[in-house]
């Protein structure tokens, strides 16, 4: 998947280094469920992870179309297909941030989930602090329909999380 600016890649071993270096990043440390501290080595688990279910949860690299760089990752991180539904995760490196990478891959792996794997509804789950991502789900076309409280839990605090929603047929 490719839309010009960025591609969407399988996420696999060609991107273990990019992962090792975005794993520790405070944003992603802060509103992510990776390990806190980053464990080193955690990124082939990470791999792993998307791999482990039957028939996997797609997971691809975020690349510049132009120049090959590891911008990033994009994911199903819930997938039912039975419902017809999952959820996106997406997570950028600083360099790549504010250059409208994260909603260009949101973008391209939505459309991919309608029609590859005939999902009627995606979700995105976002901690309310995270403005950064609040924006890039309402410039990706994403419906917000409500904040689930207190249900993030890491470092031993709780955080509120935003529900966004797009379905198939918002069009």
């Amino acid at each position: 998947m490719q839309d010009g600016v960025v591609r969407l890649d399988s996420l696999g071993a060609a991107h273990l280094e990019g992962l090792a270096d975005l794993g520790p990043d405070s944003d992603v440390q802060r509103f992510t469920h990776v390990p806190s501290p980053w464990e080193e080595g955690f990124e082939r688990t990470w791999i792993e992870r998307y791999n482990q279910d039957n028939g996997g949860r797609p997971a691809f690299a975020i690349v510049d179309d132009s120049s090959e760089e590891f911008l990033g990752m994009a994911a199903l991180v819930r997938l039912d297909r039975t419902a017809r539904e999952g959820e996106i995760g997406y997570i950028v490196t600083p360099a790549a941030r504010g250059r409208g990478v994260a909603v260009r891959a949101l973008r391209l792996l939505t459309y991919w989930a309608f029609a590859e794997l005939a999902l009627e509804r995606v979700e995105l789950r976002i901690d309310v602090e995270n403005e950064a991502s609040l924006r890039v789900a309402e410039r990706a076309g994403f419906t917000r329909e409500g904040v689930l409280r207190s249900l993030h839990f890491k470092q031993g605090s709780r955080a509120d999380v935003a529900v966004f929603s797009r379905l198939a047929t918002d069009g």
